[in-house]
Order: C-alpha cells, then structure tokens, then sequence
C-alpha cells in the first residue's frame, strides 16, 4: 500500500451508565470508508493519543484507525458514579462506539486494560472481531503486577508545576515503555496533563482507582474468556514485563485461539508500539 499523510478527527458520542449519559471521545484517522477499520484501546491511565505514531503509519497505508478514549481518561468525560468503572461498562460503550462508526467488522489492538477489553469483546458470542493484537496483558495477571500498578493510583494524584516536570515524572513511571526519543516524551507529556489550578494535572479521573479500593489485591485469572476467543491473535510481550510472564505468554500459544507471540526486547509494561520495527509488527500481522 502507498503511504501519504493523514491527520485525525476528533469525534465524540453519548455513552450510558446507571449514573447517566457520558461524553465518550475518539480520534479518526484515515479513510472513513477504507476496507479493514482498526479500533485501538489504551491502558489504564492512558489515553487515545498514545497511538498517534501508530495510527497515523497505517493510516497512511490505508487503514482506518480509531483510538478510543476510555471513560474518565483523556478527552472522555468522568462517570457521576465511579462504582461503574467496570469492565462492563467499558464494553457498553464500545459497542456504542462501533456503532457510531458503523464498521460491522473491525480489527483490534490493545494495550493492557484496552488488551483485556478486547479479549472480553473477542471472547463474546457474534462479537465483530476480525483480527485481535494484544500488547502485554493476558489471563493471567500476577498480583505483584497489579501491586505496583495500584501504588501510583492515588486519590489525590500529583500536581505538577510544568511541563517539563510532568514528563520527567512519566519518564520514571513509564520507564518500561521502552527506549522513546525526546519528542516522544514530550508527546505523551502533552498528552497526559491538563493545565489546572497550580500547574498541571493528570488527564484522567483520580477515581478509576476504585477497583483498587478497599478489597485485597490478588492475581486475575480470565483461562475461560481467553478459551473463548477463535479470531486470529497476536500477543506482544515487552521482554521484561511483569505483567504478562513468560509462561502466561507461552500459554497463550497453546490455548484459546493459539495466538502468535512476538517478544520485544528492551521494554516491559508496556511497548509504546512508536517504534517503526514495533510497528511494522502490528502491520505484518493485519495484513496477513
């Protein structure tokens, strides 16, 4: 395919939970009518713009990609009730996303809770997943993993007084996305924060913390929803990640839709998916 390009449109539509109707915001990249659609999901304190580097490559290249701002992260607006930060939730409102977009099949990609959204999405009878990438997550979540995630989810995140000091702290939080350039920090810093009163703050709702709250951590097993997935798959595994181990990956081969593995050495939790080689990955396996 010949590349040229492309920029995003911001789109946005009405979720709905017990607490009431919410603003659910995405990006658009590419052909709004091109042949293959693919749905991109960030992780749990992330954002659509993650997948900028990405989604603009394959848009480029002729695919539609649209990055989803989960509720109470990004450009998406908070729920009124944060007991309803929940799976099911969040699998309501893709469906009124893919709705919106009016792609009756569609490709899927990822990154540790956007992983699991997919997975339980593929693992759903009728469901419309043609293709699943999943980066470093997977039916086995240790609770060490989620430990360390759960102890920078605070009730009162932090401040920042600049730019700069926002993005030294996600350059040590987020270490394990890899080995990112400057700009691309600077990307995601600008992404990640809002300017509020004192400085700046973190893009998302303090309160997408409760799952954590008031109940011991211990380790997730989804074997059964894993099982029900039959799409082609591809697992991505930062080669030192604590998230998805070793053997849970290897597992992941030999169960369920015997997904294929692709380790990428030199991150953990999880590959940021800017580089052109990680790229080039994702690509490979849509277009197979």
């Amino acid at each position: 395919m010949t590349s040229h390009a492309v920029t995003s449109r911001e789109g946005a539509l009405l979720g709905l939970s017990a607490g009431g109707f919410h603003r659910l915001a995405y990006l658009d990249w590419g052909d709004p009518k091109a042949e293959r659609t693919l749905v991109c999901v960030h992780g749990l304190t992330r954002n659509a713009r993650d997948f900028d580097v990405l989604a603009a490559a394959l848009a480029g290249q002729g695919w539609r990609v649209v990055c989803a701002d989960v509720v109470g992260r990004g450009r998406s607006a908070w729920l009124a009730d944060p007991a309803g930060y929940d799976y099911q939730q969040y699998l309501a409102d893709v469906n009124a996303l893919l709705a919106r977009i009016g792609a009756e099949r569609v490709d899927w990609l990822g990154t540790s809770m956007g992983g699991l959204i997919g997975m339980m999405l593929a693992a759903t009878p009728g469901n419309p997943v043609g293709r699943l990438v999943i980066n470093d997550v997977g039916p086995f979540i240790p609770k060490a993993a989620l430990q360390r995630i759960a102890g920078y989810l605070t009730a009162r995140p932090p401040r920042f007084a600049s730019l700069d000091e926002a993005e030294a702290h996600l350059r040590e939080i987020h270490a394990p996305f890899g080995d990112l350039s400057d700009a691309q920090w600077r990307h995601l810093a600008e992404h990640s924060v809002v300017a509020a009163e004192g400085g700046f703050a973190f893009r998302y709702d303090p309160e997408i913390r409760r799952p954590f709250v008031g109940q011991p951590v211990d380790d997730v097993l989804l074997w059964p929803v894993w099982d029900a997935v039959s799409c082609p798959t591809l697992v991505l595994r930062g080669a030192d990640s604590d998230l998805l181990l070793p053997e849970t990956a290897a597992e992941m081969t030999r169960r369920g839709p015997e997904a294929a593995l692709v380790e990428i050495p030199g991150c953990g939790h999880a590959p940021a998916l800017m580089a052109p080689d990680q790229i080039a990955v994702v690509r490979d396996f849509l277009a197979a």
